[in-house]
């Protein structure tokens, strides 16, 4: 019994990083726009 909850667990974990990686890495919006340190008007001071 001990064995299937491990066993349980470890897929539910795989899948759950498996799934944040493809977000995090392949999931990409359609119109997101990076904008460079500074050029924002708040004055961060990073270049």
């Amino acid at each position: 019994m001990n064995t299937i909850i491990q066993n349980i667990l470890v897929f539910t974990s795989l899948g759950i990083a498996v799934a944040f990686l493809i977000k995090k890495f392949f999931w990409k919006k359609g119109n997101s726009k990076k904008k460079a340190c500074g050029t924002d008007g708040t004055g961060c001071g990073c270049s």
